[in-house]
């Protein structure tokens, strides 16, 4: 037969929603050992919180309801040709964890009294009090955007699926929503985007918020530096020596044409000023463009160019 978790809540099976959270108030309230210390309250309270779980939950509801306790949690057959069974429920054992997400961030001792008429100031869940209801922790998301969307600034719209309360106040359903975001020039890695209170909602909690943290995908010409721009030519040591003109695809789509007539050494770069990151503090103003160089060598000189180039160097 299995156990009947009608029977457990002391519901009929016709019981609503509602019923079943009005039912499982009342009696977890009653058997739960903050409260009641007789020997067999902790088993009642978590017979309580398995029965709570499988007919507050629609799929696990309707599963029980056609197929019993050994259909729910041995699992039930469904028409695939290679003959796959579900997967079964398994309850996680935690009335404590079941009692939390009943209630929130609410104290549900708050409304008992000792018996000489003096408030009872029972802790749960880190509050005490009455009525005071805790904000979820915020739910961290990364956005990943291209060099040049933080160079001219874009608008981004993200979808996201949150749970929100219906009318009734007591039943929820999943909707989706579009949030925009309003990129602007110059922002860099890290920034953080938050809206406030769009995480799921709840009867006895404050929705979480959502933050957007910035995170820069690499770009095949520059990195970056804070507001700068780096670039790196690869050259010959020909042309570290003599002098040579570097062309630079701006990511304006500008060509740049900037003259090297130094000497290219190992720690050697080119400052072009103004030509880097707009400021997100002023996007009129710009960084500096950064060029640095990867000299190749040859990989062997025979002896008459090492001749000339001694002559050169020692001239």
């Amino acid at each position: 037969m299995g156990r009947d978790y009608y029977a457990t809540l002391e519901v009929n099976r016709s019981a609503t929603d509602v019923d079943v959270k009005k039912s499982y108030r009342r009696l977890a309230l009653k058997y739960h050992p903050h409260k009641n210390f007789s020997p067999d309250a902790y088993e009642k309270f978590n017979q309580l919180a398995e029965a709570y779980d499988v007919l507050s939950d629609p799929r696990k509801k309707a599963t029980y309801d056609k197929f019993g306790e050994e259909g729910l949690k041995g699992g039930i057959p469904v028409e695939l040709d290679n003959g796959a069974w579900t997967s079964g429920y398994v309850y996680h054992g935690n009335p404590e964890k079941i009692f939390k997400q009943f209630f929130g961030g609410d104290n549900p001792f708050s409304d008992f009294h000792s018996e000489n008429g003096e408030d009872m100031n029972v802790e749960f869940g880190g509050l005490c009090g009455r009525g005071v209801k805790k904000q979820d922790p915020p739910i961290e998301r990364d956005l990943h955007l291209a060099l040049e969307d933080l160079f001219y600034g874009c608008t981004k719209k993200i979808k996201i699926s949150r749970r929100v309360m219906n009318e009734d106040g007591h039943t929820s359903s999943i909707r989706d929503k579009i949030l925009t975001i309003t990129v602007k020039p110059g922002w860099s890695e890290g920034t953080r985007l938050m809206f406030p209170k769009e995480g799921d909602q709840g009867p006895n909690s404050i929705p979480a918020d959502i933050v957007f943290i910035i995170r820069e995908k690499s770009h095949p010409r520059f990195t970056r530096q804070n507001n700068n721009l780096i670039y790196t030519a690869t050259i010959s040591l020909e042309k570290a020596l003599t002098g040579f003109s570097v062309e630079i695809e701006t990511l304006d789509g500008r060509l740049l044409s900037i003259p090297v007539n130094d000497i290219v050494h190992p720690k050697y770069s080119k400052v072009v000023t103004g030509e880097g990151m707009p400021l997100a503090s002023c996007p009129t103003s710009r960084g500096d463009l950064i060029i640095q160089f990867d000299t190749r060598f040859p990989q062997r000189l025979t002896a008459e160019r090492k001749k000339l180039i001694r002559q050169a160097l020692s001239a």
